[in-house]
C-alpha cells in the first residue's frame, strides 16, 4: 500500500499524532514469524516482566493492554470494591477524556477536586476523603494521580511520597496514570522507581503509545496486596490481546534500553525550545500578546493567544483549544518533533500575532 497522507505535515495537537519509532517497528518485525502461545504465555511478555522489574523493583507484575483508558480503568477497578470511589483532580484524564469509561465500564465514582495546576496534595485529597461507613456515600478508597499531569506539571518524588503516605494512613490505595511517565522521569532526571515504588505507589499505568509505540500500554502492579482480579478484569474490559507478543515487544523496545528516555528527553527539549523562542519574541517585540497559563516542565505548552490567532495558526499547524473561553491552547511536542518544526511554528506565531 502507498502512503495515503502527506508525511511532511506536522502538528502540535498531541503526542499521539506522531508515528511509530523505527526501533519499535523493528521490534514488532523481530517478534513476527513462527508461533507463540497466545494471551500472554509468550517469550516476549515473560521478558517484559524482567524489564519492568529492572525499572520498578520486585515484586512486579505487568499486564500489557491496548490503550491508556483501558489501563487506567482496569487498574483502578482492581483496587476497589463495588462500592468504592477514587479521588482525582478535576482535570484528570479519567475524569475529562475517557468518555465516562470509569463510571460506565467499571462502575467507579470519581470524586473530583479542583486544583490550580493539575496536582493533588494531601490537603486537597481531604476535601473528598471522608464519609467512611456512610451508606449514602460512595466510599473513597483510592487516589489517582497523573505524572506528568494533564496540565504538563510535575510531582516531585517527595510530593508523591507525601500523597501516598497520607492516602495509606486513611486506608486508601494509590494509582498513578503514567501515560507520560517517561517525560516526567526525563524532566526530573530520576529513575522511574524514584517516583513510583519508592514513593509508595501501589499500581500504575505505564505509557508507550505517546512515546513512540504503535499501541502499547501496561498496568504494573507494585503492591500485590492492593490489586485484585486483574487477570479477569483485563479480559472483562476487552484489554486482553490474543497476540500479546506484539504489544509486549513494543514495550521491551522502549524500556529494555534507553529509547524511552531518549524519546521523552527529545520531546521535552522541543517544548522548551518552543517556549523559550516565544519568550524571546515577546522580549524583542516580534511576538505579541502570547501568555502562558502553566509552567512548561515536560513536552506540553499551555498558552493564551490574542483573539483569532489560534484559528489562523491552525490553517497550517493542527492543535487543540484547551479553554476556548480564555483563548487557551495546548501545544504538544513528540519524539519526532524537529528543530525545524519548532522554528517554522515560531515563525507562524510571530507572523500571526503581529499582523
Amino acid at each position: 500500500m502507498t502512503s495515503l497522507h502527506d508525511t511532511a505535515v506536522r502538528g502540535f495537537a498531541s503526542d499521539n499524532y506522531s508515528g511509530v519509532h523505527p526501533e519499535v517497528l523493528a521490534a514488532i518485525a523481530a517478534a513476527n514469524g513462527g508461533h507463540q502461545v497466545a494471551y500472554g504465555e509468550d517469550a516476549y511478555t515473560e521478558r517484559l516482566q524482567q524489564v519492568f522489574a529492572a525499572h520498578f523493583g520486585d515484586p512486579v507484575e505487568a499486564f500489557p493492554v491496548f490503550n491508556g483508558t483501558g489501563a487506567n480503568v482496569t487498574a483502578i477497578q482492581s483496587l476497589l470494591p463495588r462500592w468504592g470511589a477514587v479521588v482525582a483532580a478535576k482535570t484528570a484524564h479519567i475524569n475529562t477524556d475517557e468518555g465516562g469509561a470509569p463510571e460506565r465500564v467499571a462502575g467507579i465514582k470519581i470524586l473530583q477536586v479542583e486544583t490550580p495546576d493539575g496536582k493533588l496534595t494531601p490537603e486537597l485529597i481531604d476535601r473528598e476523603a471522608w464519609g467512611w461507613g456512610d451508606e449514602h456515600r460512595a466510599q473513597p478508597l483510592a487516589v489517582s494521580i497523573t505524572q506528568s499531569t494533564e496540565l504538563g506539571t510535575l510531582y516531585t518524588p517527595a510530593e508523591l511520597r507525601a500523597i501516598a503516605d497520607h492516602a495509606h494512613s486513611l486506608g486508601m490505595r494509590v494509582h498513578l496514570d503514567g501515560a507520560r511517565l517517561s517525560n516526567a522521569a526525563a524532566a526530573l532526571d530520576v529513575p522511574l522507581r524514584a517516583f513510583t515504588r519508592d514513593a509508595g505507589i501501589d499500581i500504575l499505568s505505564v505509557g508507550g503509545t505517546k512515546n513512540g509505540a504503535l499501541g502499547a500500554e501496561a498496568i504494573v502492579v507494585l503492591d500485590p496486596a492492593a490489586s485484585h482480579g486483574l487477570k479477569f478484569l483485563r479480559k472483562l474490559n476487552m484489554q486482553l490481546a490474543s497476540k500479546m507478543r506484539f504489544v509486549s515487544a513494543q514495550l521491551i523496545a522502549l524500556y529494555e534500553g534507553d529509547l524511552w528516555l531518549r524519546n521523552a528527553s527529545h520531546a521535552n527539549a522541543m517544548a522548551h525550545r518552543l517556549r523559550t523562542g516565544i519568550e524571546a519574541g515577546l522580549a524583542d517585540g516580534t511576538v505579541r500578546g502570547v501568555g502562558f497559563s502553566q509552567k512548561t516542565e515536560v513536552n506540553g505548552i499551555f498558552a493564551t493567544l490574542p483573539d483569532g490567532v489560534a484559528d489562523r495558526l491552525r490553517s497550517s499547524f493542527r492543535f487543540y483549544d484547551w479553554d476556548a473561553a480564555r483563548n487557551e491552547v495546548r501545544w504538544m511536542c513528540s519524539f519526532d518533533t524537529s528543530e525545524d518544526d519548532i522554528d517554522a511554528f515560531l515563525a507562524a506565531i510571530a507572523r500571526e500575532t503581529t499582523r
